[in-house]
C-alpha cells in the first residue's frame, strides 16, 4: 500500500502516519520481508476501550447545548447528580483532545498572547521608561511614592516626583509636564511601563492619546519587562548617601531624590552606556569624549608595549539601547 502510494507522487512519511507506523519499521520490514512484526505493544483492541456508539455519545454529551461552554469537570458532575455515567472525567478530556476539541468552550474572551516588547532607542527622546517604587517615612506601615522617567536611550532621569499617593492623575500630570520641560516631538515618542493601575488607568490613556504619545506595556506576570528602571531604583537605593532611617514625608524625600537625580545625571558613570554620564550622552557629548579616551590608551600602549598583553580598552559607543536584551538564541 505504501509503495503504491509513493509511485502515485505520495510522500513516504505521509502515508506511513496515515497507517500509524513510522518510516522506521517499513526500512525494518523491507530489509527482512519474512520477519516476524516486532512491534511493541498491544496487537489487539483493549477489551473495555469505547465502543464507537460510546466515544460518539462523548462527543455529541460534550457539544450539545446543555453543555457546550462548560469543562468535562462539570459535565462529569451533573451527569452524576441524575444517576448517569458515561465515562470518566479523564476519558472526556481524552476524547476531546483526540478529537481536537480542547479549546476555549466558554462565552469569554480567550488569553491573547503578548509578545515581549521590542522597543529600540538610537537617540534622546524617542523612548522613555517610567515606574513607580515605595520610599518609606517615619511611620511603620506609610509610604511615599517615587514616580520616576528616564530616556532609554541615555539613562538620563528626565522627569521625578514623589507624591503621597499612587495615582493616574498624578502620572498624567508628570508625563505631560516632563514633554514640556524637555521640549521632545511627543508624537515621536514612546513610553513604556508596566501594568500597575496608576500606568494603564484611562486618565493617563487619554493624556497619551491626547499628546500623540505611543504607549508600550510590559507582559503581565513578566517582572524583567522594564529593567532599565528597575536598575536606577537599586542604584537610588543602595548608594552609600541613602537615608539610614526613614525620613519625613514627601518634602525631606523630594529633597533628597533631587540631589540624587543631580549626581546620577551628572556624575554617575553609567555602565550600560560607555562608562560616560547621562546628561553627557544626552547631549551627544559622549562621541568626542570616549574618542579622546581611546586615543588616550593608544598612546599608552605605544610608550610601553610590553605592559599591554591585549589590545587596549575598547571605548565604544552603544548606537542603540534595546528595552530588553536579546536572548542566547535571537542573537
Amino acid at each position: 500500500m505504501i509503495a503504491e502510494a509513493v509511485s502515485h507522487g505520495a510522500r513516504q512519511a505521509q502515508a506511513c502516519r496515515t497507517l500509524g507506523i513510522s518510516e522506521r519499521t517499513i526500512q525494518r520490514w523491507r530489509k527482512d520481508p519474512q520477519a516476524e512484526d516486532a512491534r511493541q505493544g498491544p496487537h489487539s483492541r483493549c477489551a473495555h476501550a469505547l465502543t464507537d456508539e460510546e466515544r460518539a455519545q462523548v462527543v455529541a454529551i460534550a457539544t450539545g447545548r446543555e453543555f457546550c461552554d462548560v469543562s468535562p469537570r462539570q459535565i462529569v458532575c451533573s451527569l452524576a447528580d441524575r444517576g448517569e455515567y458515561v465515562a470518566s472525567e479523564s476519558t472526556f478530556y481524552r476524547v476531546l483532545r483526540e478529537e481536537k476539541m480542547m479549546t476555549h468552550r466558554q462565552p469569554s474572551r480567550p488569553p491573547k498572547p503578548r509578545p515581549k516588547p521590542e522597543l529600540v532607542a538610537a537617540s534622546p527622546g524617542q523612548v522613555w521608561v517610567w515606574d513607580i517604587t515605595y520610599l518609606p517615612t517615619q511611620v511603620r506601615g506609610r509610604f511615599v511614592y517615587l514616580y520616576w522617567i528616564m530616556d532609554l536611550f541615555s539613562r538620563k532621569i528626565v522627569g521625578f516626583s514623589v507624591e503621597d499617593q499612587e495615582s493616574m492623575e498624578l502620572s498624567s500630570r508628570l508625563i505631560e509636564k516632563t514633554i514640556l520641560a524637555e521640549q521632545v516631538e511627543a508624537s515621536g515618542l514612546c513610553i513604556h511601563a508596566d501594568n500597575g493601575a496608576a500606568m494603564k488607568g484611562s486618565t493617563l490613556l487619554a493624556t497619551l492619546e491626547r499628546l500623540e504619545v505611543a504607549a508600550s506595556f510590559s507582559r503581565p506576570g513578566v517582572s524583567n519587562d522594564n529593567p532599565h528602571c528597575e536598575s536606577s531604583f537599586r542604584t537610588l537605593k543602595y548608594r552609600p548617601g541613602y537615608p539610614k532611617k526613614p525620613l519625613d514625608g514627601v518634602h525631606e524625600w523630594s529633597e533628597w531624590v533631587e540631589a540624587f537625580v543631580r549626581w546620577y545625571n551628572t556624575e554617575h558613570y553609567h555602565s550600560g552606556i560607555g562608562w560616560v554620564t547621562p546628561e553627557q550622552r544626552h547631549a551627544g557629548e559622549d562621541v568626542e569624549l570616549l574618542q579622546r579616551r581611546q586615543k588616550l590608551y593608544e598612546q599608552a600602549r605605544q610608550k610601553n608595549p610590553a605592559r599591554w598583553s591585549r589590545r587596549p580598552r575598547g571605548w565604544t559607543r552603544p548606537e542603540e539601547v534595546r528595552l530588553a536584551p536579546l536572548n542566547l538564541q535571537e542573537t
